[in-house]
């Protein structure tokens, strides 16, 4: 039973993202293709990655992740951001195009969490916090992420990847 809720759960989420995405498709608006959207979602879990930490995460080679990495660039969805601690190396940073896009998935969720927050006491949602920490570091090792929300912005997310801000040292 519990397997079958949690699955439940999952594919909710999922399926409401799909929803929109396809929904974007229709108006025009979605300029990725699929592959695309799902590379956008890894390194949007990933944090910032460098394009190695992503095609090692992905398990393809660093040329194939580079070329997928570039078409994101070319769109505007993605840039690099020089490391402070070793310049020779770069990290890949939403931008607040693909926030813009990402936020039909992000939304939702915070309309669940309120949801939550309405319908369980707070301390049944500290404890479902708890639970899912549980499950995230400890029983789920294989897929080590280091997520954190969605940055409003692209200074913010540089901040959030211990970068200074992307303005100072961006490259394409």
């Amino acid at each position: 039973m519990l397997d079958r809720k949690f699955a439940e759960v999952y594919s909710k989420f999922k399926l409401h993202f799909y929803q929109k995405v396809f929904n974007r498709f229709q108006e025009r608006e979605a300029s990725l293709t699929t592959v695309e959207t799902f590379c956008m979602e890894i390194i949007q879990a990933l944090g910032t990655p460098t394009v190695n930490e992503f095609a090692s995460f992905v398990q393809i080679s660093p040329p194939n992740a580079a070329y997928k990495v570039n078409n994101l660039i070319q769109k505007g969805y993605l840039k690099k951001v020089r490391s402070e601690t070793d310049r020779r190396e770069y990290h890949l940073v939403i931008t607040p195009k693909y926030q813009d896009y990402y936020s039909i998935s992000y939304s939702y969720l915070s309309t669940v969490m309120e949801r939550i927050r309405e319908r369980f006491s707070d301390e049944d949602a500290k404890k479902l916090e708890e639970m899912l920490t549980i499950i995230s570091e400890e029983l789920m090792p294989e897929i080590p992420i280091r997520f954190s929300p969605p940055a409003q912005n692209a200074s913010e997310q540089d901040e959030q990847a211990g970068q200074a801000p992307a303005a100072e040292k961006e490259q394409a």
